[in-house]
């Protein structure tokens, strides 16, 4: 449920930062400074900011081009998060009887075998997202639809072809495991602060609207950490899903990026992506905390 309305309300954002992120990031740059770039001594492209981007968007394409992709997001969004907390508290409850229950070991593995599964069963959904969301065509052009881009992706590359890009997911596991860890522990702290005032205070434990901004919080803290530390693959991942690319794999791309456009563009859309990502990943984790507390009656 948190998934799919974060996902409908922060669709702009996520299309700004797909562009950002991609090789065609030229498009976004206005032709006053494309001639100021031309010189013999200028070799690398400088990227356009978010707002610029976004109101190249609007002109070029109009407003509906900022939910590009948001069928298959709503699509892959609920199966893509019930498997991923589903094997995360499955793998959680079967470690914690092997490692110490609910330690820093338990939450880092359990959070990289859930991304694992959620990465190897939805990848051909984000592939088709991230090329709708590439797809940039001027007012009153036709608009690819998701089964055109599916036929397209499977006439050019078969059913490899829906993989591209699998491998910096998994690279990106990294940050999962971080945000996992860092807010499990953030969460224990606040149960542990709220334990003891309860003791000294001798009431009975209830769950209050402040617990809920807590878990907000705890989860808006341990996403910005952990997204930062990890972002690169997110630039590769884009650069792998382009359409007929000189992208073959992860370190190749990582490589090739970094040698033509420098270190800067591996955060590029970083801004963009952070001020999506947060209100995003508070919303959801607050309404799974809410959901498995109504469920437990």
């Amino acid at each position: 449920c948190g998934g799919t309305v974060g996902a409908i309300l922060t669709c702009p954002l996520e299309v700004v930062k797909t562009r950002l992120q991609s090789s065609a990031v030229t498009l976004y740059i206005s032709e006053v400074q494309l001639n100021t770039m031309a010189g013999a001594s200028v070799n690398r492209v400088v990227s356009p900011g978010p707002l610029h981007c976004l109101k190249m968007i609007l002109e070029k394409e109009g407003p509906r081009s900022l939910f590009r992709g948001l069928g298959p997001n709503i699509v892959g969004v609920a199966p893509s998060r019930a498997l991923y907390f589903a094997a995360y508290s499955n793998c959680k409850e079967k470690l914690n009887g092997v490692f110490d229950p609910d330690s820093t070991q338990v939450h880092m593995i359990s959070a990289a075998m859930a991304g694992f599964t959620a990465i190897t069963a939805t990848n051909p959904i984000w592939l088709i997202k991230t090329r709708l969301q590439l797809d940039a065509r001027n007012r009153g052009e036709k608009q690819m639809g998701a089964f055109e881009c599916i036929r397209k992706v499977y006439q050019t590359d078969g059913l490899r072809g829906f993989y591209r890009g699998m491998s910096a997911s998994y690279a990106g596991i990294s940050e999962t495991v971080i945000h996992f860890v860092i807010y499990e522990s953030i969460k224990q702290k606040l149960l542990n602060c709220k334990t003891a005032s309860m003791m000294e205070s001798g009431e009975e434990s209830v769950k209050e609207a402040s617990d809920f901004v807590g878990m907000m919080l705890a989860a808006a803290t341990s996403k910005t950490c952990a997204t930062t530390i990890a972002y690169p693959h997110e630039v590769v991942r884009t650069r792998l899903r382009e359409e007929g690319t000189k992208y073959r794999s992860f370190f190749q791309t990582l490589s090739l990026v970094v040698q033509e456009e420098g270190y800067g563009s591996l955060y590029r859309g970083l801004t963009t992506h952070l001020v999506r990502q947060i209100p995003n990943t508070a919303i959801m984790m607050a309404t799974y905390e809410l959901v498995v507390y109504l469920l437990n009656g």
